[in-house]
């Protein structure tokens, strides 16, 4: 029998979970601060896809660091139960995780004071310089834990995690570098360590010997921080004074936050060197974290005796029923994470309407509505014809055969995936792929009839006579040189210079060895990034140009920016912030400050090759739907219709044909 070591039971002191998957603690924001139908509907969703344990995003027990949730807010004494009903009706544990920011709060206090710290020293987002805590704020914020824990209980949970990872304030305490008293609380790791120590003995007595108690631990990973041996001093502490039933083990605070949620380009389970040696040192049951995809992975995991649990946040985001489908022999289907982070982390990051969500996923967080769990057959079959197979064309295809409908799908290409085959090819986003790569093969499964080669024009679908035409032809990159810092002005190519794309990049492959090169990066996206890293990893010296005030913003959201920089740094990497490039004659080109005037001239920078990223140009106009087809219903999606990201391209693809 497969994942035998995965799915079988274990006590988490007075709590038994069925099976060793966890979902850890994870900013959703679907409830927007309250318990709403989507976020039960959220969780309720994994629970029925088989996962054991769920621990719920972020309580804030105290009004000076407010939360995702707050214990103390009245609204959740009705709601707050209906999640925990609606998880346990499917075999789910709960935990609810307890949390005080400290001066990394997630927003504001509720009077709008400073935040409280173990000492006046700012958090890396933190507008405020923090209050010292007093031995009475100190009381007060023990109080609280102990509050809200109690309030838990009654709300129905199996269990309670205090939060004393990732930088938050139990970890501020714990940390050198934060902690400067010189009172009972500082100095000493035994006085940086009371606070935890009285916290965590504080809420063990607020609750009943039924509730399992647990601490979220993180080595920071930022030199002079709260390293390894300081947390493992607390786990050996806690665990000799009986005070808690499991560690979760985690890595990273805010300072080295890529590292909380590593993305593509770190391996499973990248967290094990740290993680491993604290699992090690306790007889109590662990949960260890890092970028777990499958059951398969879980169960080595737990067969080599490095943990007792695995959790999985992102792998199910992008599958809520990857335990039961694997469970099930059909590991084959479930949707794979591909790390990219655009819709889960960047979702709650980003400025505007922040809410998680998922890029190859677009159900989550409205599973009450979208979940493909209700996806049914259609009243009427339908003749569907969609024309594009990259990311979109293939999602709407996949959906639409799932309805019963007879669905063609035409490619011009030679083979499926669209610019996902480009993309894949940057160093560190092979994984990218993995999304195209299972569309294809669920095409297939569900009897989708692929024609590859196969350019289509409005003669072809008339001929076809469809009963819905799906429009996801993408967009074509643009040459211009135009750059949204500077609209108005002309970019200037002599000599038969041209301007390169991503496309031709990737396409191409050409040895650029030593050549000298410039990418110009008008969206702030991952894009421009894979181009520089992949002509760095062929040998050329690129010299990146962007509007932008600070380097890919865009992809600052997903945590993907800084690494990558890492990675970029050195002799042959120049950086142009606030910059566009005016002018190209093949081998140099001129760069300004897009707040200086053309006219004032501006640096000339040698360059054999120029790539230009910028948004493209949609290919939808080349059908010239213009007059009436009769009841061919035709939607365009993906790029035909606006040039975006992956998020949206599969978005449309699912939505178009859902409830078509």
């Amino acid at each position: 029998m497969k994942y035998t070591h995965v799915n079988t039971p274990l006590k988490i002191g007075p709590v038994e979970i069925k099976n060793r998957i966890v979902r850890p603690a994870h900013g959703t924001l679907i409830g927007q601060g309250s318990v709403n139908d989507n976020l039960i509907g959220y969780h309720e969703e994994r629970a029925k896809g088989g996962v054991a344990l769920s621990i719920i995003e972020i309580m804030g027990v105290h009004p000076s660091s407010l939360g995702a949730l707050n214990s103390f807010d009245p609204s959740l004494e009705e709601s707050y139960p209906k999640l925990v009903d609606a998880c346990h009706k499917h075999g789910m544990k709960v935990f609810q995780q307890l949390w005080h920011g400290g001066h990394n709060i997630a927003m504001p206090s509720m009077d709008g004071s400073p935040p409280w710290s173990a000492s006046a020293v700012r958090g890396l987002h933190s507008a405020q310089t923090p209050t010292p805590m007093t031995i009475p704020m100190i009381k007060e914020i023990i109080a609280s834990f102990e509050a809200g824990a109690k309030k838990c209980e009654e709300w129905g949970v199996d269990g309670v995690e205090i939060h004393c990872a990732h930088g938050y304030l139990p970890a501020q305490f714990l940390s050198p570098a934060i902690n400067q008293r010189d009172d009972e609380y500082g100095g000493s790791l035994e006085n940086r360590a009371r606070f935890i120590i009285e916290l965590v003995a504080a809420v063990r007595a607020a609750v009943s010997p039924n509730i399992a108690v647990g601490v979220r631990v993180a080595p920071d990973a930022l030199e002079g921080g709260a390293g390894l041996e300081d947390y493992q001093y607390i786990v050996k502490t806690l665990e000799e004074k009986k005070l808690i039933d499991y560690v979760n083990i985690s890595l990273g605070n805010y300072q080295t936050f890529p590292k909380m949620i590593g993305g593509m380009h770190e391996p499973a389970g990248y967290e094990m060197d740290t993680s491993a040696v604290i699992a090690a040192s306790t007889d109590l049951p662990t949960i260890v974290v890092g970028r777990f995809r499958t059951l398969e992975e879980a169960d080595q995991l737990i067969r080599a005796g490095e943990a007792d649990m695995v959790g999985m946040v992102r792998a199910l985001i992008a599958d809520p029923d990857l335990v039961a489908k694997s469970l099930d022999d059909r590991a084959d289907d479930v949707r794979p994470c591909i790390g990219c982070n655009q819709g889960c982390v960047a979702g709650i990051y980003k400025p505007i309407m922040p809410v998680m969500g998922c890029t190859v996923n677009p159900a989550v967080g409205l599973e009450n509505f979208l979940s493909e769990n209700l996806v049914q057959a259609a009243e009427q079959a339908k003749k569907v014809v969609v024309i594009g197979g990259g990311p979109a064309g293939m999602e709407a295809a996949r959906v639409a055969a799932l309805r019963g409908h007879t669905v063609s799908l035409y490619e011009a290409n030679k083979e499926l995936g669209g610019r996902l085959r480009y993309a894949a090819l940057a160093p560190t986003r092979a994984g990218i792929r993995d999304i195209a790569v299972w569309q294809e093969e669920q095409l297939y499964k569900h009897g989708v009839d692929v024609h590859l080669n196969s350019f289509v024009e409005m003669a072809d679908i008339t001929a076809l006579k469809p009963d819905m035409v799906v429009v996801a032809v993408g967009a074509t990159p643009r040459c211009d040189g135009k750059q949204i810092s500077n609209p108005g002005e002309e970019f200037t190519l002599t000599n038969n210079a041209q301007l390169k794309t991503s496309v031709e990049l990737f396409e191409e492959g050409n040895d650029y060895s030593g050549k000298n090169v410039t990418v110009i990066d008008d969206l702030g996206e991952y894009e421009a990034i894979a181009c520089a890293e992949y002509l760095l990893s062929m040998g050329a010296n690129v010299n990146y140009v962007t509007r932008h005030a600070s380097f890919a913003p865009h992809a600052e959201y997903s945590l993907m920016a800084e690494p990558a920089l890492k990675r970029l740094y050195g002799d042959r990497f120049n950086l142009h912030l606030r910059s566009r490039v005016t002018g190209f004659d093949g081998q140099n080109v001129t760069v300004l400050p897009t707040y200086i005037d053309r006219a004032e001239g501006g640096a000339t920078v040698a360059a054999a090759e120029v790539f230009y990223i910028s948004s493209g140009t949609s290919n939808g106009e080349y059908l010239n739907i213009s007059e009436d087809h009769g009841d061919i219903d035709i939607k365009y999606i993906g790029d035909a219709k606006s040039s975006r990201s992956l998020v949206e391209a599969l978005a449309d693809g699912y939505k178009s044909t859902i409830f078509s």
